[in-house]
Parts: structure tokens; C-alpha cells; sequence
């Protein structure tokens, strides 16, 4: 009995137990040094600052900088906030917080539940907000951050004050996402291809290419391997596309409906990528029809257009948050 129990529960060796701490650290020094350099490429002075989270013993990472009406930025799956630097150097005259989804870039993980998806984003959004000490933002964000935000604003409408989506959100009326994403979804295929690929800059620019996006500037490659090769990326990341997706497309129960959109009385503006693989312009035209206050601008670009387009979309989110914000 008692070798079985300690088979069961077998001691990790000290030296073991040391390498994978420093393992650890040393890739969260080089995601921190790759974020400063993402931010200094485009001008962002911005703190870094840990918020803790009320209903459990997490934290989330935000990057914040400047003054004036609060935005809160969020990006899709698997991508740090600091991703947003060239959009943020363009948005003067207002107090961006850029925020890490968890088990992305420096936000913790362990209590997220990817399977009731909706209930922990819209409670870990509030959490943050609670945080922040900020009542009411407008929400700027892509892809799966679009999607977190158009439930939050549906759900706890008194705290949005407008929304802007940069690019397709994420499973909406019906969207997908490109083959690649969808096999990467599927259990076991997921864990073999990411073993197969492991972060590196070719593996990067390859999926840089499957979004429209290419090619990246080089710190904004440095900063996406170095994100991939944080300790709890490749779980998280797994997790929450099999949440999403399945093989022939996004899962019906977190899909965001006609019915759902039409909730939605926030003014929202959506920039489209006219390349985004992960949906069409007729996607975001359907979109504008549906919800009371919205309009949509068709721009060069793909599924993260602002890595191009910042000279464009800067102005325009700066003139409409001063009209809706």
C-alpha cells in the first residue's frame, strides 16, 4: 500500500524543480523585454501593472498610457495586448488600457473556465474594470476580444459606452476561422501540430500569412514567440479554440446571432480588413444592418488591420469616441 501511494504522488527532484522555475522566468524576462521593444518601436510610453482579480487569486496584466476618456483594448486569441502599440500610438488624448486575456501574455490562468466561456469573460471584464477603478469604458478589440466585449455589452450595458472591432469578431453570425485554426481545435491533432511547430519566427510569419497579415515587423515577431513560449500558452491556447471551434466551424452555443447583435445599443464602429480570412465584408454589412448604432468602414488589411492601417483607423476611432465615447 505504501509504494503504490507513492508511485502515485511521485517527489520531485529539488534540482528538477529548479530548472523548470527558472525555465519560467526566463521566458517571462523575455517576453517582458520583447514587449518593451514592441512598445518603444512605435513611441508608447505605458506602465506595466498587475490588477487583481475579486473572485479568485489571479491577476491581469494591463499596459497602460495616456490621458484623458479610458479605453480598454483587446486583443484575440493568444495575443498580447502590446500587439496593440501601433494602434495605440495613434489614439492621443485618451488613457488606453491594453489588457492580456488569461493565460495570454502576464494574465493569469488558473481559474478561468474556457468551457463557460461567456459567464468568465463577462465576469473576468468586470473584474477588471473593478480594478481599474473605471465605471463606464469604451471598448476597443479584435477577433475573440470582439466577441468578449459585444457579451459584455450585452450583458452589463451601463459599463460600455461604445465599442469599436478591428477586424471580423470572432464567430459572429456564423464566421469561422481558417482551416489551420480549426485543426488546431481538434483533440489530439492540436497537441501534435503545436509539438510539430514549435514558437519560432518561421512558424510565426506562417500563420501571419493565414490571417492576411504579412509580413511582420520584426519586433512584433519576437513579441508574438516569445508569448508562445510562456508556460501556460500552448494549454490555454488549445483550450479555449476547442472551446470555440470544431472542425466544420465555430460552436453553436458561443456563436453571436442576429438576435444577440440586435441587443447591442452601443455606437459601434467596425474597421473590415478586406483581406480578413476570417470573414468577408458582407459579414460586417449584415452586421450594420442589424445593429441599431453601428457603421463599418471597409480598409486595406487583414484580420488584425491596424498592424497596417494605424494612419487610418487612428483619426477615425479618435472622432467617433469624442462624439460616443
Amino acid at each position: 500500500m505504501g509504494d503504490r501511494g507513492l508511485a502515485a504522488h511521485p517527489v520531485i527532484p529539488r534540482e528538477q524543480s529548479d530548472r523548470r522555475r527558472a525555465v519560467m522566468e526566463n521566458s517571462k524576462q523575455r517576453f517582458i523585454e520583447a514587449q518593451r521593444w514592441m512598445l518603444d518601436r512605435h513611441g508608447v510610453t505605458a506602465s506595466s501593472r498587475f490588477v487583481s482579480l475579486a473572485s479568485r487569486d489571479d491577476h491581469a496584466h494591463v499596459l497602460t498610457c495616456g490621458d484623458g476618456p479610458d479605453v480598454v483594448l483587446l486583443n484575440g486569441v493568444g495575443l498580447p495586448g502590446a500587439m496593440w502599440a501601433p494602434l495605440m500610438a495613434t489614439l492621443a488624448g485618451f488613457r488606453l488600457h491594453a489588457v492580456d486575456l488569461p493565460g495570454f501574455g502576464l494574465t493569469d490562468a488558473t481559474n478561468f473556465d474556457a468551457r463557460d466561456q461567456r459567464r468568465s469573460a463577462v465576469r473576468f471584464l468586470g473584474e477588471v474594470l473593478d480594478a481599474l477603478e473605471l465605471d463606464r469604458v469604451s471598448i476597443v478589440a479584435n477577433s475573440l476580444g470582439s466577441l468578449w466585449a459585444s457579451w459584455f455589452a450585452i450583458e452589463r450595458p451601463e459599463r460600455v459606452s461604445a465599442l469599436v472591432h478591428a477586424g471580423c469578431p470572432a464567430l459572429v453570425l456564423g464566421a469561422s476561422a481558417p482551416l489551420p485554426l480549426r485543426l488546431l481545435s481538434a483533440r489530439p491533432l492540436g497537441r501534435l501540430l503545436t509539438r510539430l511547430q514549435p514558437p519560432s519566427p518561421a512558424q510565426v510569419e506562417k500563420f501571419s500569412r493565414m490571417a492576411g497579415e504579412h509580413p511582420l515587423e520584426p519586433e512584433l515577431v519576437d513579441l508574438l514567440v516569445a508569448t508562445e513560449s510562456l508556460p501556460d500558452y500552448r494549454q490555454t491556447f488549445l483550450t479555449t479554440l476547442n472551446s470555440v471551434l470544431r472542425l466544420r466551424g465555430s460552436r453553436p452555443r458561443f456563436r453571436m446571432t442576429a438576435e444577440q447583435l440586435q441587443t447591442i445599443e452601443q455606437p459601434t464602429l467596425i474597421f473590415w480588413g478586406e483581406d480578413d480570412p476570417f470573414g468577408s465584408p458582407d459579414v460586417g454589412v449584415r452586421m450594420v444592418q442589424l445593429m441599431p448604432r453601428a457603421q463599418m468602414r471597409v480598409i486595406g488589411g487583414g484580420h488584425a488591420p491596424w498592424l497596417t492601417q494605424a494612419a487610418v483607423m487612428g483619426p477615425a476611432i479618435m472622432t467617433f469616441l469624442h462624439r460616443n465615447g
